[in-house]
């Protein structure tokens, strides 16, 4: 892909605009663009949990909890444990999650709902493929040396 997809230049800007508005200074972006949020092994959240380990992290803000994780176990576990014991402040901007101020009671609820949604999101195009595939119709492009009818792209 070249450069980055309109998601995540419109997190760098309610990111970069958040921290100004509120004063951290010495901010780094630390981006996953193309990469599953249903687990953590993404190239910008190990960086960035490495930091934490290093202490070197003050606060961690992300636009929303789903752009963190859709884990919730694993949210939980960094949100609830990893980050208070190493004085790491978590904010989720859109969400209204603040650790300074407390998580509510509705986080972890949150959390559940966006690992459901990847689950379900999951099924239904499993789902559509499947269809697909037993109809008959192509699930890729054609092989190498094939092309597709332009009157029809499945044929």
């Amino acid at each position: 892909m070249d450069g980055e997809s309109n998601s995540i230049q419109n997190q760098r800007t309610i990111l970069s605009r958040y921290a100004a508005d509120h004063g951290f200074t010495n901010t780094r972006i630390l981006v996953d663009d193309g990469y599953t949020g249903t687990n953590f092994d993404r190239p910008g959240v190990q960086e960035g949990l490495s930091l934490v380990e290093q202490g070197l992290v003050g606060t961690w803000i992300v636009k929303d909890m789903r752009r963190f994780g859709r884990d919730y176990l694993q949210v939980g576990h960094y949100t609830e444990i990893v980050f208070p014991s190493c004085d790491v402040r978590f904010i989720a901007v859109n969400d209204g999650v603040d650790s300074a101020k407390g998580m509510d009671d509705f986080t972890p609820i949150r959390n559940v709902f966006n690992d459901f949604y990847a689950r379900d999101t999951s099924k239904k195009v499993r789902s559509v493929m499947r269809a697909r595939g037993t109809s008959g119709k192509h699930l890729g492009r054609p092989p190498y040396g094939y092309r597709s009818d332009p009157q029809d792209k499945d044929h």
